[in-house]
C-alpha cells in the first residue's frame, strides 16, 4: 500500500465544528470546544495516523471579522496556517446557507470540503443543492464531527490529495502541543460551557504551576490562573459561595485526567486583566501571537 503524507488545516467560519473534528480524529480532546464560536484563538495540531495516510492536522480559529487585537491575531494566525500546507480542509456547517464569500476565497486552491453537522439533518436530499454548490471548490463529504458520520470518507478523499511519503512523526503522536498548553485549553472550555452568554469572549487561562513530581504515582498537581476583563466578570466565574468555579474546575479535572492518565489536584484562581483582549504585551505573554 502506497503511503501518503502532508499537512492539512482546518479552516471555515467560527463555530463550524473544527476543533470537534480534530478531536474525534485523534481521540482525545487536545482543543477546547464549546456551542460559542471563535473557541479556538491559537492554531492546535494534531496527527491522524491510518493505514497508507498520516495527515498533520492544523485546527485554525474560524475566519471572521475582527473587532479587537485579540481577534485580529486568531484570524493571522489562520491565514499563516492556510499558506504552509499541503491541503485546505474547508469544515463547512450543513445548517448554514451556501458560502458564497469564502468559496469566491478557496476557489483554485487545492481544497477538501467537509459538509458538517448532517447528523442534525433528517432529510438528507436538503443536503444536495448545499453539495452542487461546494462542489465547485473541491471534493465534499458530508461528515459529522459530532459522531464520527463521514470521517473514513474523509480521510480517503485526504490520501488523494496529499503526496506520497512516509510519516511525518511516530504511529503514537497525536500532537506537539505541550500537555500543559492543552491542559489551559480544557479550563477556558469549561469557563465557556459553565458561564454561557455571562462571559463573553473576554476569558484566558494561564497555567501558573504544572507540578509532574508526584506523576510516577499517579498525581499531578495544575494550578491556573482564568483572566477577565471586569470585576463584575470574576464574581460570575467565582460565583454564589465559590460555585460557578467549582463547577468549572470539576468539570475540567475529569477532562485532564483523561488526557493524562491519573489523578489531578487543580486549583483555580481568578484575575482581573483589564482591556488584555487589546493589550499586545498581556496577548504576548499568554502567547496568542500570529503564528
Amino acid at each position: 500500500m502506497k503511503n501518503h503524507a502532508g499537512t492539512v488545516a482546518l479552516v471555515g467560519r467560527p463555530n463550524a465544528g473544527k476543533s470537534t473534528l480534530l478531536n474525534h480524529l485523534v481521540g482525545v480532546s487536545i482543543a477546547a470546544v464549546s456551542p460559542k464560536p471563535q473557541t479556538t484563538r491559537t492554531r492546535v495540531m494534531g496527527v491522524v495516523t491510518v493505514p497508507g495516510l498520516q495527515a498533520v492536522l492544523v485546527d485554525t480559529p474560524g475566519l471572521h471579522g475582527p473587532r479587537s487585537e485579540l481577534n485580529r491575531r486568531m484570524v493571522a494566525v489562520a491565514e499563516a496556517a492556510m499558506a504552509e500546507v499541503d491541503l485546505l480542509c474547508w469544515i463547512v456547517d450543513a445548517l448554514r446557507p451556501w458560502d458564497e464569500e469564502l468559496a469566491a476565497r478557496f476557489t483554485g486552491r487545492k481544497v477538501v470540503v467537509a459538509l458538517n453537522k448532517v447528523d442534525a439533518i433528517r432529510e438528507k436530499g436538503k443536503l444536495l443543492p448545499l453539495m452542487a454548490n461546494y462542489g465547485t471548490v473541491g471534493p465534499v463529504v458530508p461528515v459529522s464531527a459530532k459522531t464520527g458520520e463521514g470521517t473514513p470518507a474523509l480521510l480517503a478523499e485526504w490520501a488523494k490529495a496529499l503526496p506520497e511519503g512516509e510519516p511525518l512523526y511516530g504511529e503514537d503522536t497525536i500532537t506537539d502541543a505541550p500537555e500543559k498548553e492543552i491542559c489551559a485549553e480544557l479550563i477556558r472550555e469549561q469557563v465557556f460551557r459553565a458561564c454561557g452568554q455571562e462571559i463573553p469572549y473576554v476569558a484566558a487561562v494561564e497555567i501558573e504551576q504544572f507540578d509532574e513530581s508526584a506523576r510516577a504515582e499517579g498525581r499531578v498537581v495544575i494550578h491556573a490562573r482564568i483572566i477577565i476583563e471586569k470585576a463584575s466578570q470574576k464574581a460570575i466565574v467565582i460565583g454564589a459561595g465559590g460555585s460557578m468555579i467549582k463547577k468549572i474546575g470539576t468539570a475540567a479535572r475529569k477532562q485532564i485526567e483523561a488526557l493524562l492518565g491519573g489523578r489531578v489536584h487543580l486549583q483555580l484562581f481568578v484575575a482581573v486583566e483589564p482591556d488584555w483582549t487589546s493589550n499586545p504585551r498581556l496577548l504576548n505573554d499568554l502567547g496568542y501571537n500570529e503564528k
